[in-house]
This record gives C-alpha cells, sequence and structure tokens, in this order.
C-alpha cells in the first residue's frame, strides 16, 4: 500500500473515532507530543483534544474529510483536505467546514498523528486586486 493510500485509510479510522467521540481510538492514534490548532487560533495538547469528548463537551455528528491530497517526506507525511463537521460543543453548534493540516509521524512502523490545523476557508487570495 502507498503512502498515500495508508495515510487516507488512517484519515478514514481518525475521522470515524471523532464521530463516535472514541477517545481510546483517538489516543493510539496521536503522539504524545500531538497539538490541535483549531480555527480560532486555540491551540489543544494531546490530553485536552481528548477530553473533549472525554467530558462530554464535544459531540460530533459528522466529520467529512475529503479532497485530501497526500505528500509523503521519508518517515513523515503531510495531508492537506476539507474538514466538515456537524458538531455541538457544550451544547452550542460548531459546525463548519474549514482546510485542515494533518501532520502524521511513523512510529513503531505505523502511522500517528502529530498534529491538526484548521483554518476558515475563504476566497482565494489575486495580487493587486485582493479577495475573490
Amino acid at each position: 500500500m502507498s503512502i498515500e493510500e495508508q495515510v487516507r485509510e488512517f484519515g478514514r479510522v481518525w475521522a470515524a473515532a471523532e464521530e463516535r467521540g472514541d477517545t481510546e481510538v483517538l489516543a493510539g492514534l496521536a503522539t504524545e507530543g500531538f497539538r490541535l490548532v483549531g480555527p480560532l487560533g486555540f491551540v489543544l495538547d494531546r490530553e485536552q483534544w481528548l477530553a473533549r469528548y472525554r467530558d462530554g463537551g464535544l459531540v460530533t455528528e459528522k466529520l467529512d474529510w475529503s479532497g485530501v491530497e497526500v505528500r509523503g517526506f521519508g518517515g513523515t507525511a503531510i495531508a492537506i483536505g476539507v474538514h466538515e463537521q456537524v458538531a455541538t460543543h457544550r451544547g452550542n453548534p460548531v459546525n463548519g467546514r474549514f482546510r485542515a493540516t494533518h501532520v502524521l509521524v511513523r512510529e513503531d512502523d505505523r502511522w500517528r498523528l502529530a498534529g491538526i490545523h484548521l483554518s476558515p476557508i475563504g476566497a482565494p487570495f489575486v495580487p493587486g486586486g485582493g479577495a475573490r
């Protein structure tokens, strides 16, 4: 299986675990030094990321990880795609569509998630013309 296929399969497992709020699977997928940069710039470490589900604060009904481009760099892979979610945090809707960058590293002969960075999707910048 190619690196691209491995990373895409990893992404399917990760998204399904997020939808289930399965902290056991998510903990196994993430490195100890994992960091999430949220769409508003906040940063969560691994335990904070997992705690969102453990304390019942985050409920993800749907998470779609699509349009994924994978680039491999030896023991590191960068996957950039679209993260679309239907979710609530402490009862408030946190639905959204974000550009997401996942950083994966090979540990013990398997891929692990070292980081996720989410950004709102805006119009592309056109030099001299602003956003379109």
